[in-house]
């Protein structure tokens, strides 16, 4: 197969193959690049194998860096751009399950693919735009399937989270799992036990917005794979998972803090028990503070009511992408919508009269009545009991204050 026409990060980048072929090497656009190119989808990453080794490719380039080349890499500098060149290599054991405990650098093109993990993602592209396929992964995407390199039981030995990545594929582009895949990932599930939870989560993250996400979670599910996922087991049941596989189906998150509202957010755990479950897949402060906001939301729908809208206004935009998902009546989520678009105000910073202003007149001391008075302001206005105008606030606080003497 002969790619007549490449995309410009692709075009950009064939001098960088031209110098390194002219040099006496050889050198290829190889992996998901090759693979997203053939399937028309956007490139994200643009990878270059050679069989030339790092300190060759240093004499034949002026400017490189040295990104990782204890396993073959090494970035060039070319007009602004920088391409990380990898010499072809084969792997040794993995005793860890996720890292060869030895690298050795090869001039083979085919003992470099045999190592990747699934045929779709071992392809090789010449500067003239041929693909090199050894491993027939072209039928395999003509056949919309994902099918390990090789024998599926030593590349998921080899490295455990090729199993995760192997769902996120099959979610990514709605592709099967080939049947020996399979076999081998339902077999081998216990060892993601044995990787980091970080590497875990990034490939779940993105298996969960993938488009066929609801099939690919039923498939883990199916496959034994959830005890061996981050989280405390037995605390999210195959039935809780499955009811988010379905809502999976009818339309799939756009950022992390949907995957996570979604998947454990909704599940009505109580404030410390969801804190740890999200502290346990290792999330971001700003993942957390997202679903800990929403959760107690998603878990009372119908409880969402004018205070809480504003309390949780800079996570509405989570919340209301994760009701849609869940299949929640429209007529909910346009009210919380409605609700939020009329706010007066989105913070205590927006008040018309502030704590100095309150100071400055007489009508409060530095301390706690201070914050007293401001929390009686802010809840008065979004509550609509009062205008957000100094005059209208002055009144109010004067009124509570004669009240109080």
């Amino acid at each position: 197969m002969k790619l007549e026409l490449l995309p410009s990060e692709l075009t950009a980048a064939k001098p960088i193959l031209k110098q390194i072929n002219q040099a006496g090497f050889q050198a290829y656009f190889v992996g998901g690049c090759v693979r997203d190119i053939i399937l028309e989808k956007p490139i994200h990453d643009v990878d270059i194998a050679s069989s030339a080794y790092p300190e060759e490719i240093k004499k034949i380039f002026k400017k490189t860096v040295d990104t990782g080349i204890q396993h073959g890499t090494v970035m060039v500098l070319d007009h602004g751009e920088g391409y990380e060149i990898t010499t072809f290599r084969t792997e040794s054991t993995y005793t860890d399950f996720r890292r060869p405990d030895q690298v050795t650098f090869v001039r083979s093109l085919s003992e470099d693919l045999k190592r990747r993990d699934f045929t779709i993602n071992a392809f090789a592209l010449d500067e003239d735009g041929q693909v090199i396929d050894y491993f027939d992964g072209l039928t395999d995407l003509a056949n919309r399937q994902i099918r390990a390199v090789g024998l599926a039981k030593e590349r998921f030995t080899e490295d455990a989270l090729r199993m995760m990545r192997a769902l996120r594929f099959a979610a990514q582009l709605d592709f099967q799992i080939e049947d020996q895949t399979l076999a081998a990932l339902v077999e081998l599930g216990p060892n993601l036990a044995k990787i980091a939870v970080e590497r875990i989560r990034v490939e779940f993250e993105k298996m969960l917005q993938g488009l066929a996400a609801g099939s690919a979670l039923k498939i883990l599910v199916e496959a034994g794979l959830l005890p061996y996922l981050p989280g405390e087991t037995g605390l999210m049941t195959e039935a809780d998972v499955l009811r988010v596989a379905n809502q999976l189906e009818r339309k799939q998150p756009q950022s992390e803090q949907v995957v996570w509202a979604l998947y454990l957010g909704q599940q009505g755990f109580d404030g410390p028990t969801l804190q740890a479950q999200l502290r346990q897949w290792k999330l971001s402060k700003e993942v957390m503070q997202a679903v800990l906001a929403v959760g107690p939301l998603l878990a009372n729908v119908n409880q969402i009511d004018r205070w809480a809208i504003y309390e949780h206004n800079a996570h509405v935009k989570t919340l209301l992408e994760t009701l849609t998902i869940m299949g929640v009546d429209q007529s909910v989520t346009e009210r919380i919508q409605k609700t939020y678009d009329s706010l007066p105000i989105y913070s205590m910073k927006d008040l018309a009269l502030s704590g100095g202003d309150l100071i400055a007149a007489g009508l409060a001391q530095p301390g706690p009545d201070l914050g007293v008075a401001l929390k009686k302001m802010e809840q008065a206005v979004v509550l609509g009991q009062v205008d957000n105008t100094k005059e209208a606030l002055t009144t109010l606080v004067e009124e509570q204050t004669h009240g109080n003497s």
